[in-house]
């Protein structure tokens, strides 16, 4: 069969909250010279750099309305098995009409029903080959709501299964995966790392300044009346300021603020896998243990001390200012409980921001938080890749694999409870911003190793040579 120079990446999911698969379309086109289908579902904007490419072309699959919370409990495990058969029915119109045949349909997995047994039969009709990619294990996620114990996940767990053998070839994301993949469930796998692609990097100051001045209401805008930085705000009624919380200019020259608060991002999904209350006990025990240590009691008022700061007197500890990014359903409970706080040296914000815009805020934090808790114990963040890639050290909760990806003392710290989070934010931000030695040492350290470990890299040692045998052996 002569060769159609064609992928489809296929993922049951939103593309652009899809980071990975986004990476295997780019690489498929700028390293693999093929032209990519990418069928998924839509909701957020990719990269710019996979719409401004000619040989990508994304298909939008139109998704499975939202299952309001006053349906009834009792007609729910109709809508698990209608679901499935409605996405069944939908992408195999997809992969099978819509788009041309290709040599190679890579499937993130999971989801894994109805996605695996699509993808076969859509590769079996097509002469197409078939490759997995493993991010995760289906069952464990659909566990996590319905228990282990259920019917439906041992089902759901068995399709995975049989299917996932049925694949030409596999990739994973850990060697834990990989192990687990072959000894219990005798599928053969390729380790693919996450890597940050290019646009992953340091931001520029003067960068910093544009995106600050760009989010600058969000930023002024506190969950209560005031907070430690809305307080004393310059302009906070200006749609393009010239002072920002960590910024100012003046004429063209732009400088970074010596009493400016230390910028903590932490990407979330809003979903019980992260437990966002042990992020914000930590805060919380940050800000007394600063108050405590200052020899402040209860009579020095928030307003008393936003003074001080805000007419510059330094302090040993800096304010804290947490950006949180993400869409989920937890959303707005913890935004709830953040109107509720009260706290004198730490403030938060919740933003959604473009996939341009996300880079750049990494490349200008501080520090990234990230409360990922495998539902395997076997998968890796992206998010801390992606944190990794600009430069910025990582606090991560600490489970079975993470060492694959989190090196103590060398790009990040691991924590198992609030109380070592906060330990760790009084240890890394003592003396900010020019007296943090530890923190440095990392990023520095992050700094160094970026030219060596990028997406394009990993791909073209690991994926490529699978992706060619695949095509080769299923056109032969």
């Amino acid at each position: 069969m002569a060769p159609r120079n064609r992928a489809a990446v296929v993922v049951l999911g939103d593309i652009g909250r899809s980071p990975r698969m986004q990476y295997h379309a780019l690489s498929l086109a700028r390293q693999g010279f093929l032209e990519v289908d990418i069928v998924a579902y839509g909701g957020s904007d990719p990269h710019t750099s996979l719409l401004e490419n000619k040989s990508i072309h994304i298909h939008k699959v139109p998704q499975w309305p939202t299952v309001p919370q006053t349906f009834p409990k009792i007609l729910r495990p109709l809508v698990l098995i209608c679901k499935p058969i409605i996405q069944f029915l939908m992408l195999l119109w997809y992969l099978c009409i819509k788009i041309p045949a290709p040599d190679v349909f890579i499937v993130q997995n999971p989801p894994s029903v109805p996605t695996l047994v699509v993808v076969k039969w859509a590769s079996w009709l097509r002469h197409s080959a078939f490759i997995v990619d493993w991010h995760n294990f289906g069952y464990t996620l659909l566990a996590m709501s319905l228990g282990r114990s259920s019917y439906f996940v041992a089902v759901y767990r068995w399709i995975e299964k049989h299917f996932g053998k049925m694949a030409h070839g596999s990739l994973c994301v850990t060697r834990a995966m990989q192990h687990e993949l072959a000894q219990n469930w005798g599928i053969k796998t390729t380790v693919l790392y996450d890597q940050p692609p290019e646009f992953f990097r340091p931001s520029l100051l003067e960068e910093r300044h544009d995106l600050f001045c760009r989010i600058s209401k969000s930023l002024n805008q506190p969950y209560g009346l005031r907070d430690c930085i809305s307080s004393g705000s310059a302009e906070p009624d200006s749609n393009y300021p010239i002072t920002t919380p960590f910024t100012t200019q003046i004429d063209s020259d732009i400088s970074l603020k010596e009493n400016r608060p230390a910028l903590i991002v932490s990407s979330t999904s809003w979903t019980p896998d992260e437990d966002f209350s042990m992020l914000l006990e930590a805060a919380v025990m940050y800000d007394r243990r600063v108050a405590a240590l200052l020899h402040e009691d209860d009579s020095v008022g928030d307003e008393t001390v936003w003074e001080e700061i805000h007419s510059g007197k330094g302090f040993a500890y800096p304010r804290l200012l947490f950006i949180i990014t993400g869409k989920g359903p937890e959303k707005e409970k913890y935004e709830k409980i953040l109107k509720k706080l009260s706290l004198k040296r730490v403030a938060f914000r919740t933003m959604w921001l473009s996939a341009e815009d996300y880079v750049l805020l990494l490349g200008s934090s501080d520090l990234g938080v990230c409360l990922h808790t495998s539902s395997s114990g076997l998968d890796l963040p992206m998010k801390v890749v992606d944190m990794f890639g600009c430069g910025l050290p990582v606090c991560a909760v600490s489970y079975s694999c993470i060492k694959e990806l989190v090196e103590t003392g060398k790009n990040g710290l691991l924590f198992s409870s609030s109380s070592e989070l906060a330990d760790e934010l009084m240890m890394l931000f003592e003396g900010f911003p020019n007296r943090c030695d530890a923190l440095q040492s990392m990023r520095t350290s992050l700094i160094e190793r970026r030219s060596s470990s990028r997406w394009a890299t990993e791909w073209e040692e690991n994926a490529k040579p699978l992706i060619h045998r695949v095509i080769s052996e299923n056109s032969s």
